[in-house]
This record gives C-alpha cells, structure tokens and sequence, in this order.
C-alpha cells in the first residue's frame, strides 16, 4: 500500500487561490510514486476573487472549499474532517490563496495570523514528526509557526528571476532559517521534517517548476 498524504488546497488560482500548476504538479508526481492522496481545503470563504484576465479584484464572493474542488475534481472535504493518525505526509502547494486565504501573510507580512484549521493540522502533522511538503509561498506557514526551521523559497537576492526574493529576508526575520536553493531542488529539513521548493518563486520554465515539485514529493514520502 502506498503513503497516504493529504494535499491542502487553498482555492483555485494563482492570484487568489492554490496555483493550479503546482496543485497538478504535487497530485502527479504523487501518483507516479504510487501514493494514495486525500484532498482537503478549509470551508471558509476567500480574502477576495481575482479577475485573472486583468488581474484586479472583482466584486464576487467565493467559498475556498468549492473553488478548491474544481481541482480535486470533486473528490474533496473540509479541512475540519482531517484526521492526522490516518495519513504518512502533507503537502501543501503555493499559490496567492495560501497568503490570503490560509493566512493573512499577504497583508500583514511577518505579522500574519493562520487559519485555525491550517495551523492545526500543521501543528498535529510536527508533533507526529510526519513529514510536511511546502512550495512556493507555503514555506511561510512553517517559518510563522516553528521557530529555527529551516526552509527555502530559492533566493535571497531579488533579480529578474527571483522577483519575490525579498520573501527570503521575511522568513529570517520570523527567526527560521532560510537556505538558498535553485528551482529543481527542495531543501529536506530533517530535525522538523520539513521538505520546501521555491516553485514559482522562480521565474522559470513550467518543466522546471514540475521537476523541483516532485523533488519534493520523492523527499516528503522518502520522510514518509
């Protein structure tokens, strides 16, 4: 029988949800390893909906457990249902959602709160020393929530490549460490189980985003 991992969505978009392509990314490279997987995501509603053609706000409301269901292809439930004894790993993919809906990192920085949902399972997945993936901006959850933890979001130096590198200082600021990394590779944190990828932290080449994320999902199950 395979690891059993639950995946965490947080919407359905990269401006205003999980970013599809690392959701993907995550829930082949999962499937290619033989892993059973469970998909969650919080019933709650989102920070707000992004107009993904003009990249603005609109006026709509949307609810992040439907939205996220879009990529489950309805094979979904709420995050409340989770239970830790029953699953091997987590892996949370990135996205803006996992910094407006899962926390309010997107607004208030270092100084973010967590959904109580999401910091619950994250705490109950640490202190079952199972392991956690993280992509993209989802490292940020472990850097607000375990202090001296060390994770990577790629670089540390902002250039056309590494537009978000200023990401790299906020998380050292929380008092983690972070640890340099190009997109192929994933940082395996073995003291907090942590296995993170910078993803689309990177500029880069879609197939090099896939190949880092199932760096990190051989790490998260090897852990497993």
């Amino acid at each position: 029988m395979g690891k059993r991992v639950a995946v965490v969505l947080a919407g359905c978009g990269v401006y205003d949800g999980s970013e599809i392509h690392e959701a993907s990314a995550v829930l082949v490279h999962l499937s290619r390893e033989g892993a059973q997987v469970e998909v969650f995501a919080p019933n709650i509603s989102q920070m707000h909906v992004v107009d993904h053609v003009k990249g603005q706000p609109t006026q709509e409301q949307r609810n992040v457990l439907v939205e996220s269901a879009r990529i489950a292809r309805g094979n979904i439930r709420d995050l409340a249902e989770l239970d830790v004894k029953g699953l091997d790993a987590l892996i949370i993919p990135g996205g803006f959602g996992v910094a407006k809906n899962l926390s309010t990192w997107a607004t208030q920085g270092k100084n973010c709160t967590i959904c109580r949902e999401v910091e619950d399972v994250l705490r109950a997945f640490h202190a079952a020393q199972k392991p956690i993936g993280l992509c993209c901006i989802s490292p940020v959850l472990a850097a607000k929530l375990f202090p001296g933890c060390e994770v990577t979001v790629g670089h540390d130096t902002e250039c056309e490549r590494w537009p978000y590198a200023q990401t790299a200082v906020s998380l050292q600021e929380l008092g983690c460490h972070h640890v340099p990394s190009s997109v192929t590779e994933a940082h395996v944190d073995t003291r907090h189980r942590l296995v993170t990828t910078c993803a689309f932290m990177c500029n880069a080449p879609i197939h090099e985003i896939h190949d880092g994320i199932g760096t990190m999902v051989h790490e998260v199950l090897r852990l497993a």
